[in-house]
């Protein structure tokens, strides 16, 4: 599960690394949490071009009743997205890169009341690209919604005593298939949908105030003192 990630990079950052045609305008984020504005890179219905965007954080299908559905799909399984009614037609046509620098764990201790917190980001502290999807929602009063959610796998060495899922980090040479609408499932996506390389990645334990998603400060990623 991915259900707390961070974004501090600059908008200068972001677009040379996502190749965007413009830097975007971000306001730094320590603690973003699910049903939150999620930033997310895309190529929106009719366009070409690379598109930075802020969508809600849980995915609401279509066919939905109501967006409250949203707040229990803020991540998806790789090995099932494509079966899934949910996942299955944003899988084929609308897929995302959700845009962070890190995100948290939380690691049950023996002994400990409650779990610790760990924050587990790239080594070079740069930004990355979780496998996303996407969904656009009209409901019956007019009202719309554009929402998204974080593809999960197994976890690397790295995160194993962590968790037992992690985010699909996938590597700047493939950004280009992975959100081209014009490339079907079936044409090798998952097999990019696998955990990435634990030796490029590094952990540590941090504060317990980043699990309260009403803290948003530099705090949340600070190691935690011994």
């Amino acid at each position: 599960m991915c259900g707390r990630f961070s974004l501090t990079s600059s908008g200068e950052v972001l677009a040379e690394f996502f190749e965007l045609a413009d830097a975007p305008d971000v306001v730094p984020r320590y603690n973003i949490a699910p049903t939150q504005p999620a930033p997310v890179v895309r190529i929106p219905p009719h366009g070409s071009r690379r598109r930075f965007d802020l969508l809600f954080w849980g995915l609401v299908p279509s066919w939905a009743q109501d967006p409250g559905s949203g707040a229990r799909m803020i991540n998806a399984r790789a090995e099932t997205i494509a079966d899934k009614p949910s996942f299955r037609a944003a899988f084929e046509r609308r897929r995302c890169l959700v845009v962070a620098d890190g995100f948290y764990e939380w690691q049950a201790v023996p002994g400990m009341k409650g779990k610790q917190p760990y924050y587990i980001r790239m080594s070079d502290g740069g930004p990355l690209g979780f496998a996303g999807l996407w969904e656009h929602w009209a409901g019956a009063d007019g009202s719309e919604l554009d929402s998204c959610t974080i593809i999960t796998t197994e976890p690397n060495k790295l995160l194993r005593p962590l968790h037992n899922r992690m985010p699909v980090i996938l590597r700047r040479r493939d950004f280009e298939t992975w959100l081209d609408p014009k490339v079907s499932p079936g044409a090798g996506l998952r097999e990019l949908l696998v955990p990435y390389s634990a030796e490029e990645m590094t952990a540590y334990p941090v504060g317990r105030a980043v699990g309260n998603p009403a803290n948003d400060t530099p705090e949340c990623v600070k190691p935690r003192s011994a």
